[in-house]
């Protein structure tokens, strides 16, 4: 019997498959983790937790200063469903984003090829292009609400035109359009330049053996094979342009533009939450706009996990 005992506890212990995820998981950490917990860290006391902090204040009538809250649960979610300036902010963003993306798609393709294909000075094509990226949101709204001055301002003056670019609704969002694609554009720009670099010579070569000229060239093989950059262009302009509010507010003096046709959503929720001191109902507001954020990038996540399987 005593054999028996000692026998058993002698015996190795089998090793399960937990215990080899614990252990692998465990070297991982050794070599890695202390490298990357800074990060975390930082990513959840100024990300995570504020963000948690914001959902639990939408559902409360916090204010401003702190005090008094009470829990009001979905009360702040239905009044901004029937809150005509959510709407109208909200279709403002989008009506901002549906001009510029196409317009910095384009732009910044047709600049990538003119840096790409031109021989002398290719280093200052690429400065000129992207140095507008490298300018503050202050400045550049400043320039711009500048040079759309009716009387003094350049662009009316190189066009020969008298036109109140800021004083009249019809050209308000145009011309913070103008101002977005001028500036944000270099970034786009490179992307592309990058991905032009990456398509093989050869296929070009052979295509203009064939008797291919440059537009056919440009359509059956420069344009495929930059599908996935455009792809992440559109998902990050898309994404940006839902969120504008610096060059807008900067542009009209922190206003809300002519007749308010540039108020966008981000704007008006800080107008609810800074001006009208409603920090609850501001988070319930910026918590739609997360949703349509988010609902955006899974749509583009769905369609481009569609497109790897159909091109399997």
């Amino acid at each position: 019997m005593t054999a028996t005992v000692a026998t058993a506890t002698l015996r190795p212990r089998t090793t399960t498959a937990t215990d080899s995820a614990r252990l692998r998981w465990g070297r991982r950490f050794q070599h890695g983790g202390w490298f990357v917990a800074p990060f975390f860290v930082l990513y959840g006391l100024f990300v995570v937790v504020p963000v948690v902090r914001g959902l639990y204040l939408s559902f409360t009538d916090a204010n401003i200063s702190g005090d008094h809250t009470s829990f009001i649960g979905l009360a702040n979610y239905r009044e901004a469903l029937q809150d005509d300036l959510v709407w109208s902010s909200l279709w403002h963003s989008v009506k901002f984003t549906l001009w510029v993306v196409p317009m910095i798609v384009v732009v910044a393709l047709l600049m990538a090829l003119l840096a790409h294909h031109t021989v002398h000075f290719k280093w200052l094509w690429r400065l000129c292009f992207f140095a507008p990226f490298l300018l503050p949101s202050a400045v550049v709204g400043n320039l711009w609400w500048w040079l759309f001055q009716p009387t003094n301002g350049m662009v009316n003056h190189v066009l020969g035109l008298q036109t109140p670019w800021l004083a009249q609704k019809s050209t308000a969002m145009l011309a913070v359009v103008i101002a977005t694609l001028w500036w944000t554009v270099g970034f786009s720009f490179l992307l592309y330049l990058a991905a032009l670099q990456n398509i093989p010579q050869h296929l070009y070569e052979a295509a203009e053996l064939d008797g291919a000229g440059p537009f056919r060239r440009l359509l059956h093989i420069t344009v495929p094979n930059l599908r996935n950059i455009t792809g992440l262009v559109l998902a990050l302009q898309i994404l940006a342009s839902l969120q504008v509010f610096d060059q807008a507010v900067v542009m009209y003096q922190f206003g809300p533009g002519p007749e308010e046709s540039t108020r966008t959503f981000v704007q008006y929720t800080l107008e609810q939450g800074f001006t009208s001191y409603r920090v609850g109902y501001a988070s319930a507001i910026s918590f739609i706009l997360f949703v349509v954020i988010a609902a955006v990038a899974l749509g583009r996540m769905w369609l481009l996990r569609r497109r790897e399987e159909d091109a399997r």
